[in-house]
């Protein structure tokens, strides 16, 4: 019994010929011989059961293939290769299972007319992950991983590595197409963005290549992911030395990743030292190396290989000068072929078995289909697996049958892989990542510097990178940054730039009182209320609190202001007291004049209640300090005044009006004005209280420490009082201010009280606007401004009178300008 699997390399039934021979293809169509063969030879696993096959080249193209398929499945008529060997039973002439084909466009098609027939095909390159679609292609199963796996490790890796600006470039077929979209759509899921995304044409026009060259130097993309079958992908790389651009950081599809085409050449070096990519697991197959250079011309099969010959003169470029297909052959018009020409004697991808990876592949799905030939064998009566238990016929095989048992194989190779099929019919997805380098004779190697296993358990990395053996392109140390825009530092937020991808973004310094602590904060957090951000935007700090204080500037001002004016006012207490008994201080009612002196300092230093932090103590001094001192100092002026006008009026005939005027009534006049400031500020303090209060000016980073005056009307009504009296004291001031001039006082009081009032009235609209400390420096000054005002008007005439004037400080003169009305 004969069975013939077939495999539909890349393949084209006669008298089609391809156009340019495949050292590549031509390698794995003899792995599968060898496997066909060594499972005959051996005879343990198929016992009694030989294979044979039929093989076809596609010439990588759909027609092509569609055309081997046909021709295996529907016809009888020997074609191709065959091998085949007689047994018991029955040789056939339609084929049960197809092997191939190696690109996936070309598999698309022949899947699509197999799965009509049900009949199994196996391929062994093809990775598109359209072909898992079992609805469509039902009868497809591969030894090659889906290029879902091989996006989903290629995502992966560039989550690893953190880049979030890569183009993507694919080539002009399902391969290409399905991968580079598959990856795009999961690199945006990451929030990674694609830089470009370029299709090579399958005619590899220069122009169409060289555009694509410009836009990778336009998109600023440092990492290119080339999903491509190696052909388009070395036309790519021809164009990008020819333009000479560098610096890029190539990643590979498991097309090129491993491609002798494109790491012999030593021209691809430099642009490729460093480049990356997956490709799956390789193996070391015993005996197969001595298999692949078996062959020769003179052989006794030569003439039944139409491969053997293109091969012979496409390795050692000469001519065997044979005929075929009825036609002389002249080599094209090379030399004769001498007949001593060795394969062992070359080197080529041929005869390369340091990467046999797609090797591998071939390996398995031979094995993968014995080992359903063995259990179909194995099918016990009575409990098959098809309608009414029924085992299937080994003597009539039909494909839909080994179908069935295909998809159940699932088995431990001598290598100690095992292979068995999904419900997809796709294997267990493992790669190895391989990483561009050069050793030190010049030569690129393929080193494995990681893995990705698809099988991987949940919570456990399924890629695994060794990093410190990684060549990075150009032999940079650092891994190449790929980013649309730089990173954004702590203390900035990333913007989105309008009309650019998500990943475009320019850096913006954090808002104040807003702050970022880590590396591109998608927006910035809003610091707590008594916090604020440090210069850097990188943390929250206490905010400063802000109040009159002692220390600063304008709190030393004032307080050395205060002190000079009660020191002055002190000074002119003292030249008073030594001087009481001059005219001049006698006839202003020296009695009021040192308690309007004593009210004075008071109010000078009631001004020092007003800096330093507040507190509830200083809060309540401050505002009932001020209210009460200044009722008693325009208490005792409301005295002096109403005491010189009545003075006045005493000195008319038949008056006695001085006798509700004396040194008690004046006293009593003082303290019952100052007795209602007092009750106004107790009542103040019961009900609302002045008290501390912190602001939070919006967009500072200080916090306002002021005192707040508790109730509005009770602060309303200490400076109306106040007011009040002022203004009652002004006027009659004014009214005595022509009286005779040894009662000259009146007039200064005119003056006193007109500066008071301008201060008052000026510092109302002050003190509303003011913000922050500087209302309270606002109300010190108002207090300092109107002190002065009054120490200055009333009592520096009369000084300056004692001290440098002493003969204007007698009787006479006083009486002798009372009576000409000047002073």
């Amino acid at each position: 019994m004969v069975l013939e699997p077939s495999v539909s390399f890349s393949s084209t039934p006669p008298p089609a010929q391809c156009t340019r021979f495949n050292f590549r293809t031509f390698r794995w169509m003899q792995t599968m011989i060898f496997a066909i063969e060594e499972i005959n030879r051996d005879g343990k696993l198929l016992p009694n059961i030989t294979l044979g096959y039929k093989i076809y080249d596609s010439c990588s193209t759909p027609h092509q293939a569609l055309r081997g398929a046909m021709e295996l499945v529907g016809s009888e008529k020997d074609s191709g290769v065959e091998g085949q060997t007689q047994s018991k039973g029955t040789c056939y002439g339609t084929v049960p299972v197809v092997i191939g084909d190696g690109g996936s466009t070309q598999s698309l098609v022949v899947a699509h007319f197999l799965g009509v027939f049900h009949v199994p095909q196996v391929s062994y390159f093809s990775s598109c992950a359209c072909l898992s679609d079992k609805k469509e292609f039902p009868a497809f199963l591969r030894t090659m991983p889906s290029d879902f796996f091989q996006v989903d490790a290629l995502v992966q890796l560039v989550k690893h590595f953190g880049w979030t600006w890569v183009g993507v470039i694919a080539g002009d077929d399902a391969y290409g197409h399905g991968g580079a979209n598959i990856f795009a759509n999961e690199v945006r899921k990451l929030g990674a963005c694609i830089a470009l995304h370029e299709i090579i044409p399958k005619n590899r026009a220069q122009t169409a290549i060289s555009s694509i060259i410009s836009k990778i130097h336009s998109s600023g993309a440092r990492v290119i992911l080339v999903f491509a079958v190696e052909q388009d992908a070395s036309a790519l790389f021809d164009e990008a030395l020819r333009q000479g651009l560098t610096g890029i950081q190539w990643l590979a599809s498991e097309a090129w990743s491993t491609a002798a085409v494109l790491s012999t050449p030593k021209k691809h070096h430099h642009i490729l030292q460093g480049s990356m990519g997956f490709a799956i697991r390789r193996a070391h197959i015993p005996g197969l190396q001595d298999f692949l250079l078996r062959l020769h011309p003179s052989s006794t099969d030569a003439l039944a290989d139409p491969f053997l010959i293109p091969f012979w003169e496409e390795v050692f470029q000469c001519s065997l000068g044979v005929q075929n297909e009825g036609q002389e052959h002249n080599g094209g018009g090379k030399p004769p072929c001498s007949g001593a020409e060795e394969l062992g004697s070359v080197k080529n991808i041929y005869s390369d078995v340091s990467q046999l990876r797609i090797s591998y592949n071939v390996y398995k799905a031979v094995y993968a289909i014995a080992h359903a030939l063995e259990a179909m064998r194995s099918c016990v009566k009575g409990k098959g697996p098809f309608h009414l238990q029924t085992c299937p016929d080994v003597d009539s095989i039909q494909p839909w049958q080994l179908l069935h048992y295909i998809k159940q194989v699932e088995y431990l190779n001598s290598f100690g892989d095992e292979t068995k099929f999904d419900e997809n019919g796709d294997p267990t997805a493992m790669y190895d990542l391989v990483n561009w380098q050069l050793n030190p004779n010049g030569d690129m190697e393929f080193v494995t510097i990681g893995k990705f296993d698809e099988t991987t358990k949940v919570g456990k990395q399924k890629l695994q990178i060794q990093e410190g053996v990684i060549v990075w392109n150009g032999n940079q140390t650092q891994i190449p940054l790929s980013v649309c825009s730089s990173i954004c530092p702590p203390g900035t937020r990333k913007a989105i730039r309008p009309n650019f991808p998500i990943c475009c973004h320019d850096c913006v310094v954090c808002a104040a009182g807003e702050i970022s602590n880590q590396t591109d904060a998608i927006e910035c957090v809003r610091c707590l209320t008594d916090f604020w951000s440090n210069d850097e935007r990188t943390a929250c700090i206490p905010k400063q609190v802000e109040f009159l204080s002692f220390s600063d500037t304008m709190g030393i001002t004032l307080t050395a202001i205060s002190l000079i004016g009660s020191f002055c006012t002190c000074v002119v207490a003292f030249i008073f007291s030594y001087h009481r008994t001059t005219p001049i201080v006698k006839s202003n009612n020296s009695e009021l004049s040192f308690l309007l002196l004593f009210s004075l300092t008071l109010c000078f230093l009631c001004s020092l209640t007003f800096i330093g932090r507040p507190s509830e103590w200083s809060c309540m001094l401050r505002h009932t300090a001020f209210g009460i001192t200044f009722v008693l100092c325009i208490s005792c002026i409301l005295g002096k005044t109403i005491v010189v006008l009545m003075a006045f009026k005493a000195t008319l005939p038949g008056s006695n009006v001085m006798k509700w005027f004396g040194p008690a009534q004046q006293k009593a006049i003082i303290t019952l004005c100052t007795l209602v400031q007092v009750i106004i500020c107790i009542v103040w303090l019961v009900v609302a209280p002045p008290s501390p209060r912190r602001l939070f000016p919006r967009e500072s980073f200080i916090v306002i420490l002021l005192c707040d005056e508790g109730s509005p009307v009770a602060f309303a009504l200490v400076l109306g009082y106040i007011g009040l009296l002022a203004c009652l004291c002004l006027l009659l001031a004014f009214l005595a201010r022509k009286l005779p001039d040894n009662f000259n006082e009146a007039w200064l009081i005119t003056f006193s009280m007109l500066i008071f009032c301008a201060v008052w009235i000026a510092f109302v609209p002050a003190y509303i606007s003011s913000p922050g400390k500087y209302s309270t420096a606002t109300e010190v000054f108002a207090i300092l401004a109107s002190s002065y005002g009054l120490l200055g008007c009333i009592f520096a005439p009369k000084c300056y009178i004692i001290l440098l004037r002493p003969e204007k400080n007698t009787w006479k003169h006083l009486m002798s300008k009372a009576a000409t009305g000047k002073f």
